[in-house]
């Protein structure tokens, strides 16, 4: 079985710590002990490390030694139109199991009012999401929540290849993931809110020189919409050894 993996503020001198609420969640929920091996994260590398003292309040460590990983084989970024807050906390959590780099609102012309100024008071409630998710799927890093995005800028967004996820006509995703995929390719999606983009917003898109896919017949969710093109993409993408074109 799988260590449990932890993410912690800082390592120094071979030592880190947990406090707070994270740390009643350990030695309360979890039951963790001195003596115990568990894998903790600074955000940056992996290291083994065994529980120095667990009290209500405090976790500590001591490193045993550095965890080789295998850094993801795509970099993935979610440019989410901001959808009612339950169902996008949900994508968030959801996204992050799935190893999303970046997780990036984005105000659409059907996103409801007043979701832009309530997204930014709750960041940090999305982080402490991602935390959770990141420690429940082992990742090595947390992925970066952003704050809201206007349109334009979101579609001024950088990466290898480029794909808005569309409820009308378009080409299959799968037709559009390129033939030659290569480990450290860039990914980035965008989905639409509740409704669908706008025409205006359509000819935008395709002017920016994305490329519009479709999951299919059926009328997803944006939350699903997120999740399902996130699974492809990484199914593509790791489904090859490294370097080798399918």
């Amino acid at each position: 079985m799988a260590r449990r993996r932890f993410f912690v503020d800082a390592i120094e001198s071979g030592r880190a710590r947990i406090t707070g609420p994270e740390a009643y969640h350990l030695t309360r929920v979890l039951r963790v002990e001195p003596g115990q091996q568990f894998e903790i994260s600074d955000n940056q590398a992996v290291y083994l490390a065994e529980v120095e003292r667990a009290r209500k309040d405090l976790v500590s460590f001591t490193v045993r030694e550095k965890v080789t990983l295998e850094e993801p084989p795509v970099e993935t970024t979610l440019l989410a139109a901001l959808i009612r807050f339950e169902r996008f906390e949900w994508m968030i959590e959801k996204a992050t199991e799935l190893g999303v780099a970046r997780i990036l609102p984005v105000r659409a012309e059907r996103s409801e009012r007043g979701l832009e100024r309530g997204a930014e008071k709750r960041i940090s409630r999305w982080m402490r999401i991602v935390r959770e998710a990141s420690e429940q799927s082992r990742r090595a890093r947390l992925p970066l929540v952003g704050a809201p995005l206007d349109f334009d800028d979101a579609l001024a967004f950088d990466a290898v290849h480029r794909l808005a996820l569309e409820e009308n006509e378009a080409p299959p995703i799968l037709g559009q993931l390129p033939a030659r995929r290569e480990r450290g390719d860039s990914v980035a999606l965008m989905v639409g809110p509740e409704g669908g983009w706008t025409d205006r917003e359509r000819r935008q898109i395709a002017a920016a020189h994305w490329r519009p896919v479709s999951l299919g017949a059926e009328i997803l969710r944006a939350e699903t919409a997120a999740i399902a093109a996130l699974a492809i993409v990484n199914a593509a993408w790791g489904a090859r050894e490294p370097g080798v074109p399918q």
